[in-house]
């Protein structure tokens, strides 16, 4: 070892975190416009007041290093100064989907056992509906007053924090049906906000359109990380074409996030309103959910790459995040190629490595990975046996390098952005005492990439498919529900030499029902 390592202070001067690297702008570029959401337009001056004030308040409220804050709100100003502001104490933000069931945003809240919540006065009937309230401060003219009030916290604050630390807890799909909270540190941030500029082109000044919701990996990770490096975010109330095909028509953008579902109304409506980009680096995601034909629309009306990449929350942008589909090709394959800033074996049920040619269980690891799932100790050494991070995706190496996709291990149903495990839908069907048995299949769609569809055996003739949707609908995001429910005999569910159900072998006969 280096004798110079050892010493303390050489150690911590290779230690930024998110926030003070936002702190950094305030001194490179104070005048230059942070956030613009439309009626408001914040410097860098402005909007690092605001979060250490923010920071400040939470402060007085008992939040420090390693507690936790949530937040529930739609994309907003509040919602990008919240990140920066828990950032500064060293606490974690862990961002709740308002899109789920009262259920499932009860049992998200009591996993990570908030210190404080921050909600939108939208939103917060949910948290009255909980009985949550009674902690939560609501974005409002009165928290305007309260943020004008509160003490900026310390600049010391901020090196009391470490890179490791987690910084954000964002909730993915369980496999037993419930949400998991996934950990990401100011270090996983950092390195993959200097991914996406090393892969993608994105420049400091770029602008970003934080339009799909902040609480998943794509628009929290790109706005943070347009705010650490001088850049400026427009946030956008959700997918509202107008608005956003106004920022692309004015702003200078670096990656255009198109979800499957919305690329082909999107184009339509860049057509129809004559709408010119003044320039984007590159598009879309999930390219493998997206009609090639709309791809290569979408890419012409922007004159934009788009991202043939296939990553995850766990993951940020790599594995595979090195390979763009040119400006106007409809793919004929969508092979990936493999980041630089990772490592990738595919493995067999054993943990030995397959050749190339052969399927294999992706398994990654590298500086953009999170730090494991929030009190999940079994779930963690499992997926992160042998020092790799297993991601449940099967791939084949080609003999060029790149990856194609083949199948899920744990089979993961992706529609329109959102990540549905059959055992969500699956549980809540089975909770019908009329139901004996309950298996949930993917059926591609050509808005949303995927959508679930649900096979079911009952024991009482009476229990009608308005019965199971009544039941969904009660208990699951409006994202979940099954758009098909089918009726077969116990006996008819194909199943494996070990009892498990088959489910490719159910996909084969909705393709033979043609739905």
């Amino acid at each position: 070892m280096n004798q110079g390592s050892a010493v303390p202070s050489v150690a911590r001067s290779a230690q930024s975190t998110v926030a003070s690297l936002l702190l950094q702008q305030l001194r490179l570029n104070p005048h230059r416009v942070a956030v613009d959401d439309g009626d408001r337009h914040l410097t860098y001056t402005t909007f690092v007041e605001r979060v250490r004030r923010l920071a400040g308040l939470l402060a007085g409220r008992g939040v420090g290093r390693g507690d936790r804050v949530a937040i529930l709100s739609e994309n907003r100003l509040e919602y990008l100064e919240t990140y920066f502001a828990v950032a500064w104490l060293g606490a974690i933000l862990a961002c709740q989907n308002w899109r789920l069931s009262g259920r499932e945003l009860a049992h998200c809240l009591d996993l990570v056992e908030p210190k404080v919540l921050l909600v939108s006065a939208r939103h917060r009937p949910k948290l009255v509906e909980l009985g949550r309230e009674t902690r939560a401060i609501t974005f409002s003219p009165a928290y305007e007053v309260a943020l004008a009030a509160a003490e900026p916290a310390h600049l010391d604050l901020l090196e009391t924090v470490e890179p490791e630390d987690p910084l954000l807890i964002l909730y993915t799909s369980g496999t037993t049906g419930l949400p998991k909270g996934a950990v990401i540190s100011h270090r996983a941030e950092i390195v993959r906000n200097l991914v996406i500029r090393a892969e993608f082109g994105v420049a400091p000044e770029d602008t970003f359109a934080a339009w799909s919701p902040l609480y998943h990996m794509g628009a929290a990770e790109c706005s943070i990380g347009a705010l650490m490096t001088g850049g400026k975010v427009t946030p956008v109330d959700g997918f509202d074409q107008d608005r956003l095909a106004e920022v692309i028509a004015t702003e200078p953008l670096g990656w255009l996030l198109l979800m499957p579902g919305m690329v082909g109304a999107f184009a339509d409506e860049l057509e129809r309103r004559g709408i010119v980009a003044r320039g984007v680096k590159v598009c879309g995601v999930m390219a493998d959910l997206v009609p090639p034909a709309d791809i290569a629309r979408i890419t012409r009306l922007l004159d934009a790459p788009y991202a043939n990449t296939f990553g995850a929350t766990e993951t940020g942008c790599p594995p595979c995040s090195s390979n763009l589909i040119p400006v106007g090709v409809a793919p004929a394959r969508l092979s990936k190629q493999q980041s630089p800033f990772c490592e990738v074996r595919l493995v067999d049920p054993d943990d030995h490595e397959v050749p190339d040619g052969s399927a294999g269980e992706l398994c990654m690891r590298g500086p953009t990975l999170f730090s494991g799932y929030w009190r999940a100790a079994e779930v963690n050494a499992q997926d992160f046996r042998g020092g790799w991070f297993h991601m449940g995706d099967v791939f084949v190496r080609n003999p060029d390098g790149t990856l194609d996709f083949v199948d899920r291990v744990k089979y993961l149903i992706k529609s329109g952005g959102e990540n549905i495990y059959p055992a969500e839908i699956e549980r809540v069907m089975l909770a019908d005492p009329r139901v004996t048995e309950a298996a949930v299949v993917r059926r591609s769609d050509p808005k949303w990439g995927e959508v679930p569809v649900a096979f079911v055996a009952r024991r009482d003739e009476s229990l009608t498919a308005d019965d199971l949707h009544r039941r969904c609908r009660d208990e699951l995001a409006g994202y979940k529900q099954p758009k098909g429910i089918h009726f077969i005999d116990h006996d008819d569910f194909p199943r494996s030499a070990s009892g498990k159900i088959q489910r490719h072998e159910l996909e084969k006969r909705l393709a033979d029902l043609g739905n």
